[in-house]
């Protein structure tokens, strides 16, 4: 009997010291890290010359890291620059084209003036001033005609011109495709190709992740949630695992529309919650923080 009461304190004992711990967790909810990843596939069809990509590799936005074949496109190119080049050629000059048939007319008009001049002194007849009035409308009317003729076939060149560089336009935009460039700074988490292999429009040729801001999806309660709204600032504990945390500084950026049912790996402050809302806390990476890291988070 006497072991029996002393093994009931102590029992009460580790029961008050284990609530006591639980309390002073510190923490309103917890969760994983997370970062902004991307999936980058091709975006045009031939062989990989060459690929610089390694998992763990840093990259900057726009970095060069690798390239399609573009020998076809090139040459598709050089033959559309020609195509152009002959269009152009062939363009007339209207100027140059209609400067015979206006000397003409002047020339008939100066011929007009002197015939006047030679009816007034009856030196000339009528017939004389309507020939010359004829000869210049007759001229004036193949002049508009060229003219006309020659406007239309300089807007037709024109069009042809304007559909060929509308088509070097395209390939060249092909050809930017053919660089294969990081859209976002951050470091590459996995790599699906090689150089050598062929791409295609689609094909995946790998992921990166922004790991400069990363962010740890949290679960709270309806009661928590009345606390807090985007932007926010909390404090955010990254779990080394033991005693080993570290504290970052937290912004709320996103509180879900709809609530889920606790996931099995979230523990929250209060247990008897069923229902839960999604969370996104923003933090700056010192580089220690990784993807799928626990965290804990402090309203």
């Amino acid at each position: 009997m006497g072991k029996v009461k002393i093994f009931a304190p102590v029992c009460c004992l580790l029961f008050l010291f284990s609530s006591c711990g639980k309390n002073q967790r510190g923490f309103d909810a917890t969760g994983a890290f997370e970062a902004t990843e991307v999936t980058v596939s091709g975006e045009a069809s031939g062989k990989i010359l060459s690929f610089t990509v390694n998992e763990g590799q840093e990259v900057v936005a726009g970095d060069r890291l690798g390239v399609i074949d573009t020998v076809q496109l090139y040459l598709a190119k050089l033959q559309l620059m020609k195509s152009a080049s002959s269009v152009r050629s062939n363009r007339p000059d209207i100027g140059k084209q209609i400067a015979s048939i206006r000397e003409q007319i002047a020339k008939q008009k100066t011929e007009r003036t002197r015939v006047e001049n030679l009816l007034k002194a009856e030196a000339a007849t009528q017939k004389q001033l309507d020939d010359m009035v004829s000869a210049i409308a007759v001229l004036e009317s193949r002049l508009a005609a060229l003219q006309s003729s020659l406007e239309n076939s300089v807007s037709s060149l024109d069009a042809q011109s304007s559909a060929i560089e509308i088509q070097v336009a395209q390939v060249e935009d092909q050809l930017s495709k053919c660089v294969i460039s990081s859209p976002v700074t951050g470091m590459i988490l996995a790599k699906y190709a090689e150089a050598g292999e062929l791409s295609m429009p689609g094909k995946p040729l790998f992921k990166v992740a922004d790991m400069k801001r990363l962010y740890l999806r949290a679960y709270l309660t309806l009661p928590q949630l009345k606390e807090v709204k985007p932007g926010r600032k909390v404090k955010v504990f990254a779990d080394f695992g033991g005693d080993n945390r570290r504290e970052y500084d937290g912004s709320v950026t996103w509180i879900s529309e709809k609530s889920e049912f606790t996931p099995k790996s979230i523990q929250t402050k209060d247990d008897r919650e069923n229902l839960v809302y999604a969370i996104r806390v923003a933090i700056e990476n010192d580089g220690c923080v990784k993807i799928g890291m626990y965290g804990e988070l402090v309203l």
